[in-house]
């Protein structure tokens, strides 16, 4: 498998000819070891296959502002094809390694039909949240040439959210309540842990700016999730 992942690395380097640092080599290695905890956690799951599609999932990188950005993922996963054929990959494992890319974004829209596919994308939606969600956050914000967050109203009390302008605000449109997304229950335990690190995160930031962080508001809170099957 040691080899097996080295050409999956050389594969990935090879086609990854952007300078996105949120989806690089370093990010494939973080969801494949992700992917294979939750896999051993819950006792199921092909390696093989989690490993090939941890590797390849970001294979063809569409800007998030891009209007192609849903097609991100099938074109990944197409990409992905050839290079495991030359790997010696079974045509079964194939079919299951592109169906678990192509249903790991959240603009594709596709619901996640294998056990691999639930696993890689609690693995890849785990990288937007804790100390990584949060550095990736801020980091993508400067590459969309949006603010960190708003200095006169940090948790927009007396204005629309709006995290195409300003980073924090991504926290409360999407990352709080991305772990009622996760596939698993396993993914969703580490989910839960790291979402309470990034409120303290923004309980943190509130006392450094003279805010009150808003308890309150739905929209800032860690709200309770509906159970996930095991």
């Amino acid at each position: 498998m040691i080899e097996f992942e080295k050409n999956l690395e050389a594969a990935l380097k090879a086609h990854d000819q952007s300078d996105d640092a949120s989806h690089d080599l370093y990010h494939a290695r973080r969801v494949k070891l992700a992917a294979l905890d939750i896999a051993q956690r819950r006792g199921e799951g092909d390696e093989e296959v989690l490993i090939a599609a941890a590797y390849l999932h970001d294979l063809v990188n569409v800007p998030k502002n891009s209007p192609d950005r849903a097609k991100a993922s099938k074109l990944s996963a197409d990409a992905a094809e050839p290079i495991l054929i030359e790997l010696g990959v079974c045509a079964e494992n194939i079919e299951k390694i592109k169906h678990a890319i192509e249903a790991h974004s959240f603009s594709a829209e596709i619901e996640p039909q294998t056990i691999e596919a639930k696993i890689l994308q609690d693995a890849d939606r785990l990288e937007s949240l804790g100390a990584i969600g949060i550095a990736r956050t801020f980091y993508i914000a400067k590459t969309m040439n949006s603010n960190l967050f708003h200095g006169g109203d940090l948790f927009a009390s007396d204005r629309d959210l709006d995290d195409k302008t300003f980073g924090v605000d991504h926290f409360a449109l999407k990352l709080l309540k991305l772990h009622k997304t996760m596939q698993t229950k396993e993914g969703r335990e580490v989910a839960r842990e790291r979402t309470d690190y990034m409120i303290g995160f923004l309980k943190q930031l509130a006392a450094e700016t003279g805010f009150t962080y808003p308890e309150g508001d739905d929209l800032w809170i860690e709200e309770e999730a509906p159970k996930v099957a095991s």
